[in-house]
């Protein structure tokens, strides 16, 4: 039956007014005691509630989906989507892909993972790659916990899905184990100095450089203890990076659930054949899709009604022949089917 329900509430989205019709949000100030780390957690859901005038009036640059702040939680149980947003991002990012997906009758929560956004970056949680998927866990933990939203929750239908180190986040999730010691080896190759020199934050390959600092991070990571969550049923990994940390399948074999990758063939800052396309041969049974051509990597953040400039240009200006807005179409209607299959009744 779960595979006709996607299709259902879709219909209710776009034909009946009376319905679903409508995208509900919240924002949830989370706090992680054990970590001393705040956890912001942005939900969407479907919505019986209309915006208010407030909500229809919000300015932001971005294309977005009004939605309704606050609207009250749906009287069934859904599926829930984790999501997780790239390096220098934050949980707003992706909310092109949440949408998509409340509009496929998903609950969506996404994190900011704390000191790793475009707003409060802390060079030092740029390299502590183990704190995401705690991240995620704590969240997935206080959604069930919750006495309201966790009534919303199917329990048995938790997934995750991810972009650029979010993809990686994901992955772990999935309990693939990162081998820190081979991704910093590969930092210190002319290629990985290349790939660690990213726009989010430029004093990460200076940070790298620093034995003494990089010696302390090894060492936590190694006491950091396993990053999978054996809640989630399924992973999709959207343009992942950290790739170069996986250097055999014995890495990834304890992953036990449906994997599927999506890689875009002009990404200069997650390459594919180090990153996405890696990740798809490393383990096995994934799935996987190529956005070919001048397709780069910000792609999949969200788009904007102007053209962008100064330093946020590189995120929001694609190459003449690439539409932004296809490819989230796409991605949402790959996203869709393969969650679809893996949590079908």
């Amino acid at each position: 039956m779960h595979k006709v329900l996607p299709i259902i509430v879709f219909v209710f989205f776009t034909c009946n007014a009376g319905a679903q019709s409508y995208i509900g949000q919240q924002t949830l100030e989370l706090y992680d005691q054990s970590r001393s780390r705040p956890v912001i957690t942005e939900i969407w859901y479907p919505s019986y509630k209309a915006p208010i005038e407030a909500d229809v009036k919000f300015k932001t640059p971005f294309v977005r989906e009004t939605t309704t702040r606050n609207a009250p939680l749906p009287e069934k149980k859904l599926p829930l989507i984790m999501l997780s947003h790239g390096t220098g991002g934050g949980r707003l990012t992706l909310e092109w892909l949440a949408a998509g997906l409340v509009k496929q009758g998903y609950m969506v929560a996404a994190v900011d993972h704390w000191g790793n956004t475009f707003d409060n970056k802390i060079p030092e949680q740029f390299l502590k790659f183990w704190e995401r998927p705690k991240d995620i866990s704590f969240a997935t933990t206080a959604l069930l916990s919750d006495d309201k939203i966790g009534q919303t929750i199917d329990k048995e239908k938790i997934v995750v899905a991810g972009f650029s180190l979010g993809g990686f986040t994901a992955i772990a999730l999935s309990g693939a184990m990162l081998d820190y010691e081979q991704l910093m080896a590969f930092t210190g190759s002319e290629k990985g100095e290349k790939e660690a020199d990213i726009p989010e934050l430029h004093d990460l390959p200076d940070l790298l450089k620093n034995e003494a600092f990089m010696e302390k991070l090894l060492e936590e990571y190694k006491n950091s203890g396993s990053l999978a969550d054996h809640r989630i049923k399924a992973t999709l990994a959207i343009a992942p990076a950290l790739g170069q940390g996986f250097k055999n399948e014995e890495q990834v074999r304890s992953i036990n659930i449906p994997v599927f990758i999506i890689g875009a063939e002009g990404d200069e800052i997650a390459p594919i054949e180090t990153n996405a396309a890696h990740y798809h041969q490393l383990i096995e049974g994934s799935g996987f899709f190529l956005f070919e051509g001048e397709v780069g990597h910000y792609v999949f953040l969200n788009e904007t009604h102007v053209p962008m400039t100064g330093d946020a240009a590189i995120f929001f200006r694609d190459h003449a022949t690439v539409d932004r807005n296809q490819v989230h179409q796409k991605t949402i209607e790959l996203s869709t089917a393969f969650f679809e299959k893996c949590i079908k009744d």
